[in-house]
């Protein structure tokens, strides 16, 4: 692979969320687009979680298993754009010496892409909504527009950085992101909470 087509990465994104909002999520694709659609499954699972958590009639429980769900999609997304710029930095020439250094990586980029299009589907949802008022409708059409402007003007972006890559007139580094929050051998909080549990047991 060669070049890298922005269109085709919206595109599948577009259809990923479409298609899931009737069945259920999957990946059809491999190699780099399988990443990318996977990145966009994880997405369009937190998109929902999010709603659900805000939910004031559901009672604690519910709201804590919400959280503890957007937790696990949160990190696989994050899981997925890494994987994405390694899958991305293994096609790329070597860089010069000199080379600059683009700290949003091409990953990162696409990971927004993924959330402006789902926003831009429940956006426009809100559009045609038939309990909805005019001036709901008004104000709804006016933040799609604006957020269809965002998605243009970053998937322009995105298609200038990979062919800045490909020529290496401008490079980027994998950022991992080393989390340490879900990791009990680096999170204080869940060494005590296993200390605690063992001292119960004996």
């Amino acid at each position: 692979m060669k070049h890298i087509c922005t269109e085709t990465i919206i595109t599948l994104q577009n259809q990923s969320t479409i298609d899931w909002h009737i069945h259920a999520p999957s990946i059809t694709h491999d190699e780099l687009l399988g990443l990318i659609q996977s990145n966009h499954m994880q997405n369009f699972l937190l998109w929902h979680e999010e709603d659900r958590a805000r939910r004031n009639d559901m009672g604690f429980e519910f709201v804590f298993h919400a959280k503890r769900a957007i937790d696990k999609f949160n990190q696989e997304r994050n899981n997925f754009m890494e994987r994405i710029d390694e899958f991305i930095s293994k096609l790329l020439p070597a860089p010069s010496p000199h080379c600059p250094i683009h700290t949003e990586t091409p990953g990162m980029i696409i990971d927004r892409l993924s959330i402006l299009n789902l926003k831009k589907y429940h956006m426009a949802e809100e559009t045609s909504r038939h309990d909805a008022p005019i001036t709901h409708k008004e104000k709804c059409l006016l933040r799609l527009s604006s957020i269809t402007g965002q998605l243009l003007d970053l998937q322009n972006n995105l298609q200038v950085l990979l062919n800045q890559c490909f020529t290496s007139e401008r490079t980027f580094r994998v950022y991992y992101q080393h989390k340490m929050y879900n990791d009990s051998s680096l999170n204080p909080e869940l060494r005590n909470e296993t200390r605690t549990s063992t001292s119960c047991i004996s």
